[in-house]
């Protein structure tokens, strides 16, 4: 295999033992890059292979998340699936799992332990809540962290309820911190020749996310207005058919969206020639805004904005299929899958100039590759089968 077809992360192993998105999405993002990824799961799979999906035999979460992986299914809790795991990890670079903190001790692979048996090895631990504190052991999930944070409060209406944001926002965030966390430790382990622990937290995660809300100045009280939303004429607007987003911040884009409008006498105008003003009287130019944007439909004044005024009409996700831009991009690809056959999918986040690293390929059915993968770390056949008859392999 050449360097260009390898990525940067080429030769790189890692063990996948995480489930849900977070960790899993981690070392996708890693295998993108051009790590080999083996998935680890439990007799009964990861539990996103049981979620809800109109796909009738895999989960359309599970696919989605464990791209360009390799499948194994040892059980953990015999002792032959525990030493077939041990045989894997003497050869690894990463390890990534989900466990709650007492748990890796529990089951023999916590980061003393198996950094033991290999000191190069990367240990990367995706917990809910961190590694300490009174709510460490608390199993922790995107929606639960994201209320607890404040999130949701701030994603609500002024004075209603709190609201959830879909798209598991947090747990993606994670996932890049994974992907960005072992990338960082591999690289570091080139000069010391030594692998560490790196800890990523759906807690830290939510928290970082929302950097420019966190800051308290000494002297300034507690409760102030922190939401990053400008008000006013950016954000969502309805058109003639559809609904557009517009972002006129700037002042060279409110000058453009007052042109193309027919509101040009609105951007001479002293009183809203800033963001911060034009917040303060929104009550009076967004409904002159939304009589103007009621002549053309969303997609019209999409096109007529142009480069000048930056705004999106509100699409389906089903439209990113076919999306010139998303095509251009090459973000869409059609991968085979053991089960389902060809779909279409995310193919990669990062380009890379001189090493773009492997084309992906479709997350595994539970157990397709044990025996493969089995053998790799040094299994013979009759070993394999033994596991198999034992239970101890899948």
């Amino acid at each position: 295999m050449s360097t260009s077809s390898q990525g940067p992360l080429g030769g790189v192993k890692v063990l996948d033992l995480s489930a849900y998105i977070a960790g899993p999405y981690g070392c996708t993002l890693l295998a993108d890059q051009g790590a080999e990824v083996i998935k680890v799961e439990p007799p009964d799979g990861d539990n996103l292979r049981t979620y809800p999906s109109t796909l009738q035999a895999e989960s359309r979460a599970f696919i989605g998340v464990n791209r360009s992986k390799r499948g194994i299914v040892p059980d953990l809790k015999r002792p032959a699936g525990l030493a077939l795991l041990l045989r894997l990890v003497r050869n690894a670079d990463v390890l990534v799992h989900n466990f709650r903190p007492g748990v890796p001790k529990r089951l023999g692979i916590d980061f003393d332990t198996l950094s033991t048996l290999n000191p190069r090895l990367v240990y990367c631990a995706v917990t809910g809540y961190g590694e300490s504190g009174p709510m460490k052991d608390k199993a922790g999930y995107d929606q639960v962290l994201q209320t607890l944070t404040g999130m949701c409060s701030l994603q609500g209406k002024r004075g209603g309820a709190p609201e959830i944001i879909y798209g598991s926002v947090v747990d993606y965030y994670a996932a890049a911190l994974v992907a960005g966390g072992v990338a960082s430790a591999l690289y570091e382990r080139e000069r010391s020749g030594l692998g560490q622990y790196v800890g990523v937290s759906l807690l830290r995660s939510a928290l970082t996310m929302q950097s420019a809300r966190l800051v308290w100045a000494g002297g300034e009280p507690l409760d102030i207005g922190r939401d990053m939303r400008s008000g006013g004429v950016t954000g969502i607007h309805p058109a003639r058919d559809g609904h557009l987003y517009i972002s006129a911040n700037t002042p060279r884009f409110w000058k453009a969206l007052c042109e193309k409008t027919g509101l040009a006498e609105l951007a001479g105008d002293a009183r809203y020639d800033t963001v911060r003003k034009r917040a303060q009287h929104a009550a009076e130019i967004v409904p002159r805004l939304h009589a103007a944007l009621a002549a053309r439909s969303a997609l019209e004044w999409e096109a007529v904005f142009g480069d000048d005024v930056p705004c999106a009409a509100a699409r389906r996700v089903e439209d990113m299929f076919d999306h010139p831009q998303v095509l251009a991009e090459e973000m869409i690809g059609t991968i085979e899958h053991a089960v389902i056959g060809p779909y279409r999918g995310v193919t990669r986040a990062i380009k890379f100039g001189r090493t773009p690293g492997p084309a992906p390929f479709a997350a595994p059915s539970l157990g397709q590759h044990s025996e493969a993968v089995a053998a790799q770390g040094g299994c013979s056949a009759a070993e394999v089968q033994g596991l198999r008859d034992s239970g101890a392999l899948r």
